[in-house]
């Protein structure tokens, strides 16, 4: 758990996990979520049914498409943001200006870009079962991917290490980032 020395209370901490679809945003958010005492909501839930018909039937989304989704999410990060709680949302995130959006209803948000292959994310997706997502929309998906500039709050972490060192890697680089105001972040066992 994440905690405020100067009050000794879970801190509100705001974190999109993003990437392209088998990257594994959806196993890392909870983690960070459970790790930071945070609420997870996993981003893939938020889409309305039309969206989800699209993807099943191998049709990539498109801006249009997505805007209900990210307002949706937007909305969430910003009543979070309000009420002052954490939350770990996942999310593709794909493109600059969906990250400029979810920013522009939560201040402060931070991204946990997760990355790997393409190799490694098409294995991942093929043997994942459940889900509405083919593996035949990984390349458009790597198409649009846009990723994380410099002057965005956000970790790139490659996919190839275990879920619980990714989760590890994002809580140090967290901790990093605010220990000009000495929080802390509690070890986490992978």
């Amino acid at each position: 758990m994440t905690y405020n020395s100067a009050m000794d209370r879970p801190l509100a901490l705001r974190i999109v996990v993003m990437g392209v679809s088998g990257c594994g945003k959806s196993t890392v958010g909870a983690l960070l979520a459970q790790a930071l005492g945070a609420d997870f909501v996993e981003g893939d839930r938020l889409h309305p049914p039309q969206n989800i018909a699209l993807m099943a039937a191998g049709t990539p989304l498109t801006d249009a498409d997505r805007a209900g989704w990210l307002a949706e999410i937007a909305g969430q990060l910003g009543q979070a943001a309000a009420a002052d709680l954490g939350l770990v949302l996942s999310c593709s995130a794909l493109k600059r200006s969906y990250r400029d959006q979810l920013r522009e209803s939560c201040p402060g948000l931070q991204f946990v870009h997760l990355q790997g292959t393409p190799e490694l994310l098409r294995q991942r997706l093929q043997a994942r079962s459940g889900h509405y997502m083919p593996a035949s929309l990984l390349d458009s998906q790597l198409a649009t991917l846009e990723s994380t500039g410099a002057d965005e709050a956000a970790v790139v972490i490659d996919i190839s290490l275990p879920a619980g060192q990714i989760c590890a890697t994002a809580l140090a680089a967290l901790r990093d980032r605010r220990s000009d105001q000495r929080d802390r972040i509690a070890p986490i066992t992978p």
